[in-house]
């Protein structure tokens, strides 16, 4: 039987963002089963979904009560005394800032760890050098890795390892009728969403300014915007609110609903007709895979990793070039039209994320890169 070690995994936000939820979903696959795995971050839904899955979770607070990240001094100082008390035998920064923070750090007290690299952001050269002190670097997209070694990063030292999906979880179910209920829909109206966090990256103005000319054509859809505003600062408060105002106007009116940040997804996605993803930047998006894997039709922006989860050959999503929401309306109109265009799509989409994407893969994946890492799993 494989040894035990214990693994200690850094978290940023208390939030279930994408790269915390792939990671759920990696290490609550069977290889990883004989692993002492804590997480630490602040609370929040995050712990609870830890520690509902029988793992440990350790609170810390890395930003006052603004939203303000401390000083990284404070903030390393804090998870030195941390690992001084768990004494891990790896760890896993589990985002760019945890990665950075946590360099200098393990590289002082020679613990084996590695950096998941899940945003593509400019970054200077003392980031590089504290995300160099990790002896691996993992990237979730050929485009994301690209991204670093431009900038700097040892191309030996980052490699790229996909997020997987629970195809089991999110697959293809006859639509339920929930969220026609929830909203007093009828039966006939079509549901197209945009699911993510409510910030400019994610490209929600163009696609409501592409669901304004929908809407002035066609009759029966209508728009959600599933997903919250996670940022602090003023100008994403008042993008949110500038959002919501333009919601609320001409032919959207009445026909545009933010559901927040729900816990069904896996099912919900079985209620839509559309999923579009406007993003203007997208290293390997989440919602991506999940609406792919429960077989639903996907319009995307060709940024970042998309193209890596739907090669353009391959007929598995339409592509477009961002920030273009006459081409994006014009897309929509087409495929709302054409039921068996969506229905080929959808069971395309399937396909692909079931051969490329499935949740053992990945972690089998993690598996080796954990062993090469950590002696105690040789």
């Amino acid at each position: 039987m494989t040894p035990s070690a214990r693994v200690l995994v850094l978290c940023e936000y208390p939030a279930l963002h994408g790269g915390e939820r792939s990671l759920l979903t990696m290490l609550a696959q069977p290889v990883f089963e004989s692993l002492e795995i804590s997480w630490t971050g602040p609370p929040g839904p995050l712990a609870a979904a830890v520690q509902a899955r029988g793992r440990t979770y350790l609170p810390m607070i890395w930003h006052d009560p603004a939203g303000r990240r401390w000083p990284l001094e404070r903030c390393r100082d804090q998870l030195d005394q941390l690992i001084r008390r768990v004494q891990p035998d790896l760890i896993h920064a589990n985002s760019l800032a945890m990665s950075r923070l946590s360099g200098p750090v393990v590289r002082a007290r020679g613990i084996p760890s590695l950096g998941h690299l899940r945003d593509i952001l400019r970054v200077n050269q003392q980031v590089l050098r504290d995300l160099s002190a990790h002896p691996r670097l993992l990237a979730v997209s050929q485009a994301t890795r690209h991204g670093y070694v431009t900038a700097g990063l040892d191309p030996t030292r980052v490699r790229v390892l996909y997020n997987g999906v629970d195809v089991q979880t999110f697959r293809p179910r006859p639509a339920a009728g929930q969220l026609h209920r929830q909203l007093d829909l009828p039966p006939c109206a079509r549901l197209v969403a945009a699911i993510g966090q409510l910030g400019m990256r994610k490209g929600l103005d163009v696609y409501l300014s592409a669901a304004a000319r929908v809407a002035e054509r066609v009759a029966d859809v209508h728009f959600l915007l599933i997903g919250a505003r996670y940022s602090r600062k003023q100008e994403a408060r008042e993008w949110e609110a500038g959002l919501r105002a333009r919601a609320s106007q001409g032919h959207l009116a009445g026909r545009c609903h933010f559901l927040g940040v729900r816990d069904d997804v896996p099912r919900l996605l079985n209620e839509l007709t559309l999923l579009v993803h406007a993003a203007r930047q997208e290293p390997l998006g989440r919602v991506l895979l999940e609406a792919a894997a429960a077989g639903l039709p996907v319009i995307a922006t060709d940024v970042g990793g998309t193209r890596e989860i739907f090669p353009p050959t391959g007929n598995a999503a339409r592509l477009l070039p961002p920030d273009d929401p006459h081409r994006l309306a014009s897309t929509m109109i087409d495929l709302l039209a054409d039921a068996p265009a969506r229905q080929q799509l959808g069971w395309t989409a399937r396909q692909r994320i079931v051969q490329a994407f499935p949740a053992e893969r990945a972690a089998r994946g993690l598996w080796r890169h954990y062993r090469q890492l950590c002696p105690r799993l040789n």
